[in-house]
Parts: C-alpha cells; structure tokens; sequence
C-alpha cells in the first residue's frame, strides 16, 4: 500500500503501526527524551527529532490518542539543532539529545521542573532559579558498564550490506527495551580516557584468545561485564564479571589488564552465575590494588567500592552538594537526617557545620563504605544505619537518635515512600532539603508535604547533558 493510500484511511485508530504521518511540526521534548508532535488530537512521541523540525513519522506503536514513531524524513531542521559527536547515535539509546543545542536541553530541562511543579504536583513555588548547566557537555560520567554478548546488535548498514557478519562477538550497551541486545561500541565520548581504551583491549584480548562472550538467552559464556569507574583524583576501578567460570582465563585476562593499564588503582573480578547483571549478593575479589577507590572534595576523601552508589558526575555532584549544604544553612547546633545516604558523601561533606548528623540507606555495602570515610576524614559525629527506609525511620528511631532540625533527602527515581513522608510531617523539622533525580516523583512528593510545609528555593542542575535527565533540589520550611 502506497503512501498515500495510508494517508486516506479514514479508521486511524484501527492502525497500529507503519502508518506514516507527514508535515508534522515537533513542539516539545518528553522526560524520557523524545520529541512530542500533535496530529488530530493525539500525542505523537518521536524518536530522532527535536522541537522546531517539521518531520514525517513512521508510526510503530498506537494506542488511543497515543502514538509512538521514528523520523522517516525531516522536511524542516530546526535552529535548535547541533551535530551529534557520536557515530553510534541514533542505535545506541544513551545520549538521545545529542541532537539538541546544549542551550536548548538546558532550557527544556528547567521546563520540565516547571512543569513537573505546575501540573503534577500543582504548587505554589517562587521563581525556579535558573538551571546549573555541566562544565563540560562530554566525557563528564565517572562510571559505565558495559555488556558482552556474543550476538550483538546488528546496525542498519550492516543489515543493508547483507553480508555475513561471521564475528558476532560485542562489548557495549544493552539496546533500549532489548534486553538481549548489545551494541558493540568502537568509542563511548561518556567517560574520559582510559575508559574506551581499556574496553577496547578487553574486546581485542578476548577475542585473539577465544574467550567465549556471554549469550543471555542460552546462559553461556565466559566474559559477562565489565565496570570502569574513574575518581577526579585518577583513580580508576576495573571489574570484569564472568558466568561460566574458567580459572585460568579469568586470571590471564586480569594479568593482561595489570600489565597494560599500570594506572588502573582497583582491578577485581566476580563469578556472576544469577539471571540478571548486578553486583547485589555477589562476592566481588580483588586481583590487584585495592578493593575500592577515593574521590576527593574539599579535602575529603570519600572511598568508593565497586557496589557503592556514588554520584556519576564527580565535579558536578561538588557542585550539587555545595547547593544542598546552602539550602539546608546550618549553624553548627543542628542534628540532620540524611535520607538514603549511599556512601555517606553529603552526610560527611555537611558534617562540619552540624552537631550530629544520622545516615539511612538500604544498602549495606555503602553503609559500611560511609562509616569508613567517616574515620578516614577524622569525623566523628556522624552515625550510619542500614535498612529499608520505610522500616528503619519510625518513631521509636526518632526517639532513640533525637529530633532532627534539618532532614535532607536524596531518594531513587520513585522518590520516598508515603510511610517516610509521614514520618517527616511527624517529626515536623524546621527545614527538608529534597535533592531529586526525578522531578515528577519530587513534585508529588511535595504535594503531600505543602500543608506543613512552604517551598522557598528551587535549583536544578544539570547532571547528564545529551540526556532529558535533571536533578532539582527544593528547600522547604515548615509553616509558621
């Protein structure tokens, strides 16, 4: 059917997908990147376009007034448009705004706040001070992992060749929403060097030694992942991940890594047998250096293990929690609660300027890694639990550890739990400093707080350029 002929179908609703919709002008970015068109009433999401095109869409999914697609041909570029760095953009899902102008992403992003506040959450805020935009648009992340998988993901063009591809061996990012899927990566611009050099000479080593690549869907293989982290001081972690255990090749490979990245600080390695990647359970050994890394701020040390949470943007994360500390403005005489502390880092960066200061976090591993950066940097009024949030922060806690005057909250995308929030309105503390990686679950989070509490200050910042996604941090004090 041509074309034209799908234009003239009277019963779109009944058409799921490969239904081309032509002239189509982009007005705006979704929160997970896509650019937003309007056609008759229904909300067309798109994938390579950025507000400002006039785009056709190939439509492959629809439902209701819902539409999802991808650009077949733009008819206008729009001037908010910059060229992508990448040669894997447009395959690989990581930075879908490398299409977008920085300026442009930063502008969407602190729209997507306002919004967030105004539809969602439906408050009553003063002026969102303008977006802290990253220093550096590339190479600012300080951890990737990456996947092997020994049926990689064909691009367009090697499909298009229709050669056969007899090396089907890859190391890279799992395609987004294909869980089976790996698409080999020549060169990552997400992670400065030695990060694309040391994952390179992993591929090169494995395969001049026939070292099998795992395959998800028959559970085979020897190399599973590897995790590069990198510190602003120039530390550098290294672990690979293994499924099938091979003693000798394992400790060849690692030998290899020791051998040709002398500055590598911590190389470990994990026999990892479960059904999905994480390090959750796993005993992860040390071959060489350490079994963790130090970051520095302001003259603190903070060590990093290889399951330890730690803020992606080592220079950036400074930046956020200077914020915080100003946000939360503490005399010296205030006990603070630091909700879902990962390894201690804000709790021991604000240490100094309050009297006692209580870390949660439902991660074991970063509790122990908090509490030893607690005694590296000589603090000592700082206390760590470890626990379900929800379970460990109850009255009988409040009573045992003292009434916080300052709650600081930095919780995953699904924000806090209503058990915490409670809690909170509770304890009633004079301010809450709530840093959020997801706006959208902030905004309702707060919804739930406004009759207690007012919104003084708003600050997003810009942690992942290339990507829709922002942190905001939101002062709150109680109501007199």
């Amino acid at each position: 059917m041509s074309r034209k002929l799908l234009l003239l179908q009277p019963a779109m609703s009944k058409i799921k997908k490969n239904f081309i919709l032509e002239n189509l002008e982009v007005i705006d970015t979704s929160t997970e990147g896509k650019a937003i068109a309007k056609h008759d009433g229904m909300v067309v999401f798109i994938d390579g376009a950025v507000p400002g095109d006039v785009v056709d869409v190939m439509v492959h999914r629809k439902k209701n007034n819902l539409a999802e697609g991808k650009v077949d041909k733009i008819i206008k570029f729009s001037e908010l448009r910059a060229t992508p760095k990448c040669e894997h953009f447009g395959t690989c899902g990581g930075c879908k705004w490398q299409n977008l102008s920085y300026k442009s992403q930063l502008e969407f992003k602190q729209k997507y706040v306002y919004d967030a506040f105004t539809r969602i959450g439906k408050l009553t805020f003063p002026e969102i001070t303008p977006i802290l935009g990253n220093a550096d648009e590339y190479y600012y992340r300080n951890k990737l992992e990456f996947g092997f998988s020994n049926k990689k993901w064909l691009t367009n063009e090697q499909i298009a060749s229709k050669e056969e591809v007899e090396n089907k061996n890859g190391l890279g990012y799992h395609i987004a929403g294909l869980f089976d899927k790996i698409l080999d990566i020549n060169n990552c611009h997400l992670q400065p060097e030695p990060s694309n050099s040391i994952r390179n000479a992993v591929k090169e080593y494995a395969l001049k030694n026939d070292l099998s690549f795992f395959g998800i869907r028959d559970k085979v293989g020897l190399l599973r992942t590897l995790l590069i982290r990198t510190t602003s001081i120039g530390e550098i972690m290294v672990v690979v991940s293994v499924f099938e255990w091979q003693e000798k090749e394992v400790f060849a490979l690692l030998d290899f890594l020791k051998t040709t990245f002398p500055q590598i600080t911590s190389l470990q390695y994990t026999h990892n047998n479960k059904g999905n990647d994480t390090f959750f359970g796993l005993d992860i050994k040390t071959y060489y250096g350490r079994d963790y890394i130090l970051e520095e701020m302001e003259g603190l040390k903070f060590k990093i293990s290889a399951k330890s949470f730690y803020q992606t943007n080592s220079p950036q994360a400074y930046n956020l929690y200077k914020i915080t500390r100003d946000f939360a403005g503490l005399t010296g005489n205030e006990v603070v609660y630091d909700l879902y502390t990962g390894t201690g880092t804000i709790a021991n960066f604000i240490a100094n300027n309050a009297r006692q200061v209580i870390g949660i976090e439902y991660v074991e591993d970063a509790i122990k890694d908090a509490i030893e950066n607690s005694k590296a940097n000589n603090i000592t009024n700082t206390t760590f639990f470890a626990g379900d949030m929800k379970d460990v922060l109850d009255d009988k806690f409040i009573l045992k550890n003292g009434k916080p005057d300052v709650i600081i909250t930095d919780p995953p995308r699904a924000g806090m739990f209503e058990g915490v929030i409670s809690v909170i309105l509770r304890v009633l503390p004079k301010k809450v400093v709530y840093v959020s990686c997801n706006p959208s679950t902030q905004a309702r989070d707060l919804a739930l707080m406004e009759g207690h509490y007012n919104i003084v200050k708003v600050q997003p910042v810009d942690m992942f350029p290339q990507t829709a996604h922002v942190e905001n941090v939101v002062l709150l004090e109680l109501r007199p």
